[in-house]
């Protein structure tokens, strides 16, 4: 399934009227700061998980 052009503009003109143009760039901003958390919390299992564990004595 593929998204045209009338499609996309369609989507984005429903989210403008939703939202308004001042808050699409605040939401954008957050979407960005959850992506880039998201990533590093990956990143953080990743290398926790490759890790030697350590033994406690």
């Amino acid at each position: 399934m593929s998204l045209g052009f009338t499609e996309i503009l369609l989507i984005f003109i429903v989210i403008l009227i939703l939202f308004g143009s001042k808050r699409i760039p605040q939401l954008a901003r957050a979407i960005g700061q959850a992506g880039h958390e998201y990533k590093k919390a990956q990143q953080e299992a990743l290398q926790e998980q490759s890790a030697p564990k350590k033994k406690k004595q």
